[in-house]
């Protein structure tokens, strides 16, 4: 009879590059990332702006159904929109979508078989964060001069 209580276990022996025994994980998790490296940083956001997304969704179907349900349902939306809360999570969702997009185009490239080697990674990387802030402010200032 096998010592083992799992045979998984057998998967997570291994031994170092100095031949001592160690004991793996069965999957890397949360201990194994540097959350401060950018790639997992970007990675991890990444994922929150997709999750974003899902959010601003939700406002839009509001606003396209609270314009079908007449101007008092759409004159709620639109006072909401325009609150210093509605605001905020739109300029929210405008950086989430530019983040969301131009990280998408940089794993386009990686799915092309470009950019994988570090320097071009982290410089991919800074590429993504200013891009977006700049597109971002692009993009409130030519709404407002377009409000206006």
């Amino acid at each position: 009879m096998s010592i083992m209580k799992d045979n998984r276990e057998a998967t997570m022996a291994g031994r170092r590059s100095d031949g001592s025994a160690v004991k793996r994980p069965l999957s890397p998790h949360l201990q194994v990332y540097d959350m401060l490296q950018m790639t997992s940083a970007l990675s991890i956001s990444h994922r929150i702006t997709g999750i974003a997304w899902s959010f601003g969704v939700v406002l839009l179907v509001w606003w396209l159904v609270a314009a079908a349900g007449g101007p008092e349902a759409f004159a709620r939306v639109q006072w909401f929109m325009s609150s210093w809360l509605g605001l905020l999570g739109l300029f929210g969702m405008t950086a989430a979508a530019w983040f969301h997009t131009l990280n998408g185009v940089r794993h386009l490239a990686w799915d092309a078989g470009y950019g994988y080697d570090i320097p071009t990674t982290y410089r991919s990387g800074r590429m993504v964060l200013i891009g977006t802030a700049v597109l971002t402010v692009l993009t409130w200032v030519i709404a407002v001069i377009a409000w206006a």
